[in-house]
């Protein structure tokens, strides 16, 4: 089963670059994905990740959880330049191939992650791993158009956009895979991606949202929220 939903939310990032490439008008419908999406993962980390991780590990859990953070805050500040959510429209910051592929690089270490949660979840409950997949699935078409639009940006071909999607589609199943291959993994795997998953949708996400004007993307943000409390309510006692 992980191994099916890591496949799905793989294809996600290639639709993501599908619509990029094709200049798709539902695109614009992605911001929506965004913050529906991040409110959700924020539920999801905070209120499932976070305290089975704590279970499966209590000494290493909390230093795990801050390592899957500041790790992916200290690559997304060092070796890959600012991006962000969306089309990017600053084709000044993209001067060179060798930067578009840093940000391929620094987006493909969030898509592993997004596997490695994926697996984590299904080895500690069909639930969690359902959750947990939802809260991939719904910011991984916005990634695919980033990486594709970034690509772009940098003076790469088509190709190479919808090839870029294709490779974080490709290390989303790979986290997956690792997880599948080593079940015993999931006391370390859970807590960092629980890490990285507040980083991507507190740190990436929230401020895409907050760069709307009005609340109408507020909004949205919160019923990511309640659509988590509205599965929680189905969740096996």
């Amino acid at each position: 089963m992980s191994l099916t939903l890591g496949l799905v939310a793989g294809l996600a990032d290639v639709l993501g670059g599908v619509l990029l490439v094709r200049r798709s008008p539902s695109a614009r419908a992605l911001r929506y994905f965004v913050a529906l999406g991040s409110g959700f993962m924020m539920a999801a980390a905070l209120l499932e990740m976070v305290p089975e991780g704590l279970a499966l590990s209590p000494k290493w859990a909390p230093m795990l959880i801050l390592v899957g953070y500041s790790g992916v805050h200290l690559l997304e500040h060092t070796l890959v330049p600012h991006f962000h959510f969306g089309e990017e429209t600053h084709h000044h910051e993209f001067v060179s191939a060798r930067t578009s592929y840093s940000v391929l690089m620094g987006l493909a270490t969030h898509t592993f992650f997004d596997g490695v949660a994926i697996g984590s979840g299904f080895v500690v409950s069909h639930w969690l791993g359902w959750i947990i997949f939802v809260a991939v699935f719904l910011h991984k078409i916005p990634e695919g158009f980033t990486v594709a639009s970034v690509m772009l940006a940098g003076g790469q071909g088509r190709r190479a956009a919808l090839n870029s999607a294709l490779f974080l589609g490709a290390t989303t199943l790979l986290g997956v895979l690792v997880i599948n291959l080593q079940p015993t993994w999931v006391r370390v795997g859970l807590p960092v991606s629980a890490g990285v998953t507040i980083y991507v949708a507190a740190t990436d996400l929230v401020p895409e949202v907050n760069r709307e004007p009005g609340i109408r993307m507020a909004l949205v943000f919160f019923a990511g929220v309640v659509v988590f409390f509205l599965l929680r309510l189905l969740a096996p006692i």
